[in-house]
């Protein structure tokens, strides 16, 4: 999964933010609280957290303190607007992977994130492959060979998914959340048209993969023998 979460409670801010990881097809769930936060991540797990120094509901830095002893290992990226010595220090003593202090670039911001998702301890690496696929989260692109096609924001997090399983079966709400996130309403058959679409884009690029569907569990890839 290349989902990341973002707990901030500038809206504005965490948008942007949010907008510039979609652009390399990283995408977000955004949290105002720590308590939304909190519930979010006992829901979905995340490849990356981006997480705020001040919230209105309490410190980020104990948040991350509390996530760490309960066994969240996910790289976290601390947002602050104090960029003292001791400031920096206690953030990492407190579990955080890297930091940026406000106001920063979101080329910056960007670049920090898809390096701690390049970390062994990361959920995705930024390139899949599964026998003849390749997704490339970057370029937004399937591809087979020589041969690509684009894929839209839900078909890219939805194939991310499928490759990343290898052949594994993975749940309806697991491609859901992937796609749409917690924060969407999604449509009862918003899965099937987008896996639809999928299916038609694997025909144009003639893989040996095809999407089979586990009638009321999920759907996997399954690698066909070679013509």
């Amino acid at each position: 999964m290349s989902r990341v979460a973002i707990v901030e409670d500038h809206a504005r801010l965490a948008e942007m933010v949010a907008r510039a990881l979609a652009a390399v097809g990283i995408e977000a769930d955004l949290f105002r609280t720590l308590s939304e936060a909190t519930y979010g991540l006992r829901q979905a797990e995340y490849a990356v957290l981006i997480v705020d120094r001040g919230l209105p509901d309490g410190d980020g830095l104990t948040f991350l303190r509390t996530l760490r002893a309960a066994g969240q290992t996910a790289p976290c990226l601390m947002l602050t607007a104090r960029d003292a010595l001791h400031d920096r220090v206690d953030g990492l003593e407190s579990g955080a992977d890297d930091y940026v202090t406000k106001p920063f670039a979101m080329s910056e911001l960007v670049a920090r994130v898809r390096t701690l998702m390049r970390r062994p301890t990361a959920l995705t690496a930024l390139v899949e492959s599964f026998a003849d696929l390749t997704v490339d989260p970057m370029l937004q692109q399937l591809r087979c060979g020589a041969f690509s096609v684009v894929l839209a924001p839900a078909e890219l997090q939805i194939m991310l998914c499928l490759v990343q399983a290898a052949g594994r079966i993975v749940r309806h709400a697991a491609l859901e959340h992937a796609a749409w996130g917690l924060g969407e309403a999604v449509t009862p058959n918003a899965l099937e048209v987008t896996v639809h679409r999928l299916r038609k884009k694997l025909a144009v690029l003639d893989t040996q993969v095809r999407l089979t569907n586990v009638r009321g569990v999920g759907f996997a890839l399954e690698e066909t023998v070679a013509r």
